[in-house]
């Protein structure tokens, strides 16, 4: 899924593109993606972009008019700068927002429709949207803490609450808390101020890093590979490769269609975390310990 930095990349490179510029039209191929019937998409066409704004991990398209055009990529939406009228061919083809210079196209991979599109007018109708965590770019330290210790969660559940904190998700909380060298079941109520002093810390310079590394990376061009996977990670999407700090094999907790990944080395004292699936297969012989994972890798 889109998080912060990634939000802010496509915002970057829409903004010279498309502000003050006028909709020309909107196609859509999906009867999914639109979740508002009043004001009528139709409504935008003709109107002039006037603002971007990320809400969440949203997109906001603000045009002339107070309407507002708002995008939730979800998991598997993407955006694509493409020629003016570009054809809509593919299954994954939802949307085409048609402007003089380029069409911006919507697509999702897979077959769940989870991307939606909501038109709306207004600034409290806007507001309606957003999940009320606070931005953590421009929040202080004590209202950050504030917010992450509203109820006594692991550190991985609060990042990633919408209503707690706007716009963390599943790959950039993995990255913070590494960086902070905090465990992601760590309880929000048992930190201390140096932990939290780190995590705030770490909070911000792995968001900012991730926005300048992204907008440095297209060179001006619109960014066409979005992903949560990236190379240069220090453990989302790393499991079993070596920490960049520490060296030591990169772990993971899987649940439903998401894993966690942390070094234990760094964030657990060297403790592994209890994988739901396989701690209860394994019962007795699940390994608590990097010594222990080593022995039981060693008899296999």
């Amino acid at each position: 899924m889109p998080e912060l930095p990634d939000v802010a990349a496509y915002i970057s490179a829409l903004e010279p593109r498309i502000i003050g510029k006028p909709l020309e039209r909107v196609r859509v191929a999906s009867i999914f993606l639109v979740r508002t019937a009043d004001p009528p998409l139709a409504s935008a066409a003709g109107r002039v972009v006037r603002e971007l704004r990320r809400v969440g991990k949203r997109i906001a398209v603000g045009l002339e008019g107070d309407l507002w055009l708002v995008l939730h990529l979800m998991i598997a939406g993407r955006l694509h700068w493409r020629p003016p009228a570009a054809r809509l061919g593919g299954r994954n083809d939802l949307a085409a927002f048609d402007f003089p210079t380029g069409t911006l196209v919507l697509t999702e991979a897979g077959t769940k429709r989870r991307t939606s599109l909501y038109v709306v007018r207004g600034e409290e109708a806007l507001a309606a949207l957003d999940p009320g965590g606070i931005e953590p770019l421009t929040a202080d330290l004590a209202a950050f803490r504030r917010a992450l210790s509203t109820e006594n969660r692991t550190l991985k559940r609060a990042l990633t609450d919408p209503r707690i904190v706007s716009g963390i998700g599943n790959a950039y909380s993995d990255e913070i808390l590494h960086a902070a060298k905090l465990s992601p079941i760590a309880l929000t109520h048992r930190l201390t101020p140096p932990e939290w002093e780190a995590l705030f810390a770490a909070t911000i310079s792995t968001l900012r890093s991730w926005i300048d590394r992204l907008r440095d990376e297209t060179h001006g061009a619109f960014p066409e590979q979005v992903t949560a996977f990236r190379p240069d990670m220090a453990v989302h999407g790393r499991y079993g490769q070596p920490c960049p700090r520490c060296g030591e094999p990169v772990q993971r907790i899987r649940y439903a269609d998401n894993e966690t990944n942390y070094c234990a080395g760094c964030q657990t004292g060297g403790a592994l975390l209890a994988d739901r699936s396989l701690s209860r297969l394994l019962k007795a012989d699940w390994p608590r310990t990097l010594d222990e994972l080593d022995a039981l890798k060693r008899r296999a």
